[in-house]
């Protein structure tokens, strides 16, 4: 019985969803224009579950690149109206187009000239006649048994909100970068914002031993640097190669008397490297293609400029 009401909800609204699709066009598009001029910011209003989906467009709006916010509509009457200024844009929600708060605020509004926008059930309402551009939210019904909890209707007011803050987001031609700019802690953000400089080790924290340095003095180079790992120069300082834990494991488990051998004996020659500048998730997609958990960061000519160890950017949350 909880299945089948389950997906008898689901169908609901996506048929309430479809059938606002169907009702996108030039009201939409005039609402798009208008928040695209807007030199201020969006406010976004409304009251009950109404104002919990307009919480939600506002959040969406603002990491797509639209300056939003939400003002509670009992709140604007008490002081909170401050917040709006003559160059916003005001978005009002309400399913029936009726809510008292909202028709209270709409006459302090009109005196600020500011443009106003209503998303609502009812585009006959005393809300939707006050204001500029109407867009029609309304729902054959609810997916309540008795028609009255706000489901549908929350469901295609938040899909309505997700079109306006996308078509906005691609009128603006934004990009990903764009958007990571947005998210700088996030998972997308890092991966698209966070450069290998943000998370190499640099100057004293680098491992480096010369080529004629033992091997005893460059495990112990290796240890303290915590890298697993140690760059090896020659007398000029130019990087020549690498040694790193698993070298030395492989050759103990060979057999070999590696205490009387230098760096140069053991040492990788043409270590793989990242240029400084680039993206970090670079350095991790490096690091998976061939297995390592070491990268030497260097400069245009060659230069060590840091070096970075896989659990660096395991901390920077990149994977």
């Amino acid at each position: 019985m909880s299945i089948q009401k389950g997906k008898e909800v689901i169908r609901m609204e996506c048929e309430a969803i479809q059938a606002l699709e169907k009702r996108i066009g030039d009201d939409f598009q005039k609402a798009v224009d208008i928040l695209l001029a807007c030199k201020g910011r969006v406010i976004i209003t409304g009251l009950g579950k109404s104002g919990l989906i307009g919480q939600k467009i506002a959040s969406t709006m603002t990491s797509t690149g639209t300056a939003a916010i939400f003002l509670h509509a009992a709140e604007g009457l008490h002081g909170d109206l401050g917040v709006v200024l003559k160059d916003d844009v005001v978005i009002c929600i309400s399913k029936s187009g009726t809510t008292n708060e909202i028709l209270n605020l709409m006459p302090l509004l009109k005196r600020q000239s500011v443009k106003i926008i209503s998303i609502t059930g009812n585009i006959n309402s005393p809300i939707a006649k006050r204001s500029d551009v109407v867009l029609d939210a309304s729902v054959s019904s609810e997916a309540c048994p008795f028609d009255l909890v706000p489901t549908s209707s929350t469901t295609v007011t938040l899909v309505l909100g997700d079109a306006l803050a996308l078509a906005l987001f691609q009128e603006r031609g934004l990009s990903i970068e764009d958007f990571a700019r947005y998210h700088p802690g996030g998972y997308i953000g890092k991966r698209h914002f966070l450069k290998i400089d943000d998370v190499m080790r640099t100057g004293n924290d680098v491992a480096k031993v010369s080529i004629d340095t033992p091997i005893p003095e460059t495990i112990i180079e290796i240890t303290s640097k915590r890298l697993g790992a140690t760059c090896i120069v020659n007398k000029n300082d130019s990087l020549v190669g690498i040694i790193t834990d698993g070298d030395l494991r492989r050759q103990i488990e060979q057999k070999q008397d590696i205490w009387k051998l230098f760096a140069k004996d053991l040492m990788t020659s043409h270590p793989k490297c990242i240029k400084k500048g680039v993206l970090a998730v670079e350095a991790l997609n490096l690091m998976e293609e061939y297995s390592i958990n070491q990268l030497i960061v260097v400069g245009d000519s060659n230069d060590i400029i840091g070096m970075i160890h896989i659990h660096d950017l395991l901390k920077a949350g990149l994977a």
